[in-house]
């Protein structure tokens, strides 16, 4: 490009620039918006509640629950009822005090319309009325009304029954008023979210609700949760309350599973204020299911209670197994020793709990620490002590696992990338890269065999698409200690051509491709391979599932051509379509693998942005995803075998098929 080119391009640049940013208008105090009352929630919903999507959507539910489960931890509900109800209008119910109803000295409304329409309006800023609780900020209530379409609440106090109605954002429609008499204390909230805001979907996943609703049932086990579907006459419902608590909760992990003991370890304790809970128990799997929560909050990323248990937990351990001769006294077992097939819940309950980060994801007080650590490694030293038969089968797995993590470190040195210097020589061989080094644009397809991978190269774009074709089924990672996987080429190969490092070294910054493409046949095979491919980026890459960079490709089943008109159908509903439309002299492929395509059909069906369909991978719920992994690809047999029976619709097409 010549000087003058560039000039002439520089110059349109500038002026599309200034079409699109710059303003012909002064700027006076006229132009100072002031967002009143609710109106910042709706101009900027995903502040307060994340996102618009279904995840936003349950997120309502949760606000409200979590109101009534406060109203719990202060000693005064006992019960929550959550209903779904035609149209999916959410009803949530608890038996506490209700929500105050007299008059508010400073907005001069009822408390419940200040608490519903004033933002950062609560009781729970130290005012005496909660010791701990999940919510903050004060925003809850009054972000679901600003994003329903209408709210109604009713509360049952003083032998009163009080209503007030809400639309249109979050206007109330009159002021509180009596609607009756009653014996009954508690509050009703029902609402039904707004189409406008959540555009994507209005449509609650009962399954999303029932997971969050048993998890809080177990993190509070004097409190009864009910779920029910009233959407569809034989609408489903579930009924939760787990006298055991925590211990529940571990066993309801371990459910399948070969457990060390039959005993799960239970420590709890009060100090400066502060309940720290623990339950824990091990399974002779190689994984570990370590949840964390604050007020009843999953801290995703841990913290220092999470901290303060490893600490204590490493620490009783290796003073048992010294004491005991059972490891020599410079010899000691790490953490990553001894988390191996542990099962464990850590719950604190905080006063005035610091978050990093405002989702709530990792707990901050540092004191938290010491506090836990002191508890539970009391408890677990005397856990230790009077069930030695327990203790020296944690010890002799720790062993175990520290000889196969010294194992697994040699292996694993192998899948380290090596330096730029090295040039593509530290690519994997079969690898075929994009030439962008950008990697927001870059995809990657990880390929089953040669064949197909053949014509993923031919036919893609070179710039932006990478192709790393597996030889076979790689390793199902859930059966496998970490050094066979660490050995295992194909799942080198794709650790080193990723580059963002595993398990805990996982940065996704370091990512080279923002897709990674599961492609795979469309038949058992395929699927068989795709789901191994998801139980190895699970146990070690989770973070890149969590930021939503692993994607499935949807091949085409059947290709339909009449002449020169070609059309493909993903679904046997759409090859119905098809033979609607065609009406005869058609001819049909059936496609059994995608090396069967040439790679312009590969490239248009398959791979090209512009027409292809990718299923973004997500994980909803950790606990739910972990469990539903060790069920369908753990050693077990019966619970894969019944989960099956449950969830999967067999066919005369099926077996026709097969």
């Amino acid at each position: 490009m010549s000087q003058d080119e560039l000039q002439k391009e520089i110059l349109e640049f500038e002026e599309l620039e200034s079409q699109a940013t710059q303003v012909e208008h002064s700027y006076t105090a006229d132009d100072i918006q002031v967002l009143e009352g609710l109106e910042a929630v709706r101009l900027r919903p995903g502040m307060y509640i994340g996102s618009t999507s279904a995840r936003g959507l349950h997120h309502l539910v949760w606000e409200i629950v979590d109101n009534g489960i406060d109203e719990a931890l202060a000693g005064f509900a006992n019960r929550i009822d959550v209903t779904i109800e035609p149209d999916n209008i959410i009803a949530v119910r608890d038996n506490g005090r209700g929500m105050p109803v007299g008059i508010h000295e400073k907005t001069g409304i009822s408390a419940v319309e200040t608490i519903m329409t004033v933002l950062h309006a609560g009781g729970k800023f130290g005012g005496g009325a909660y010791k701990v609780s999940g919510g903050l900020h004060g925003v809850g209530a009054s972000v679901v009304n600003a994003l329903s379409e209408w709210l109604e609440v009713t509360v049952f106090q003083d032998g009163k029954i009080y209503f007030i109605r809400f639309e249109n954002g979050g206007h109330a429609v009159e002021p509180l008023k009596v609607i009756g008499e009653t014996t009954e204390t508690g509050t009703l909230v029902r609402f039904k979210a707004d189409s406008q805001i959540f555009k994507d979907t209005t449509v609650y996943d009962y399954e999303i609700l029932n997971s969050r609703l048993r998890q809080l049932a177990f993190l509070n086990k004097d409190i009864r949760l009910t779920l029910t579907d009233k959407r569809t006459p034989d609408g489903l419902s579930n009924d939760y309350k787990y006298e055991g608590g925590i211990i529940e909760y571990v066993q309801f992990l371990n459910k399948n599973k070969s457990t060390i003991s039959d005993k799960v370890i239970y420590v709890e304790g009060l100090q400066d204020g502060i309940l720290a809970e623990v339950a824990l128990q091990y399974n002779d799997g190689y994984q570990s299911s370590i949840y964390s929560f604050c007020n009843n909050i999953h801290t995703h990323e841990g913290g220092y209670h999470e901290d303060g248990f490893r600490m204590a937990l490493t620490r009783c351990i290796n003073t048992y197994a010294k004491n005991n001769n059972m490891i020599k006294k410079d010899e000691t077992l790490s953490q990553d020793d001894v988390k191996e097939g542990l099962v464990a819940i850590i719950s604190v309950k905080h006063p005035d709990p610091q978050y990093e980060g405002q989702t709530k994801t990792k707990l901050g007080n540092s004191e938290v620490r010491k506090i836990v650590s002191n508890i539970a490694g009391e408890q677990i030293n005397r856990f230790f002590l009077e069930n030695p038969d327990v203790a020296k089968a944690i010890v002799e797995k720790a062993e175990i696992a520290s000889k196969a993590r010294i194992a697994a470190k040699k292996a694993r040195e192998l899948t380290r990338r090596k330096s730029a210097l090295d040039g593509i020589s530290s690519l994997p061989g079969k690898l075929t890269d994009c030439s962008s080094k950008d990697a927001s644009e870059c995809e990657i397809y990880i390929v089953e065999g040669d064949s197909a991978g053949g014509s993923a190269k031919q036919g893609r774009d070179a710039k932006t698409q990478a192709i790393l074709p597996l030889r076979g089924k790689i390793l199902n990672v859930e059966k496998a200690r970490t050094h066979r996987i660490f050995e295992n080429q194909e799942i080198r190969s794709m650790i080193t051509a990723f580059g963002c490092g595993i398990q805990e070294d996982v940065d996704v910054s370091k990512l080279r491709y923002h897709k990674i493409v599961i492609m795979t046949d469309a038949d058992v095979d395929g699927s068989h391979i795709c789901t191994l491919m998801l139980t190895f980026l699970y146990r070690f890459m989770k973070p890149v599932i969590e930021g939503g960079y692993v994607y499935i490709a949807q091949p085409p089943l059947y290709k339909v051509q009449k002449g020169k008109k070609i059309a493909y159908a993903y679904k046997e509903q759409e090859m119905d379509q098809l033979r609607e439309e065609f009406k005869d002299g058609y001819k049909v492929q059936r496609y059994k693998g995608l090396g069967e395509m040439n790679a312009d059909q590969l490239w248009e069906t398959t791979m090209n942005p512009d027409s292809r369909t990718l299923i973004r991978v997500n994980i909803t719920d950790a606990a739910l995803a972990q469990k539903r992994v060790e069920v369908l690809m753990g050693d077990k047999v019966e619970p894969r075998k019944e989960w099956i029976d449950e969830n999967v619709e067999f066919t005369l097409e099926d077996d026709y098929r097969g």
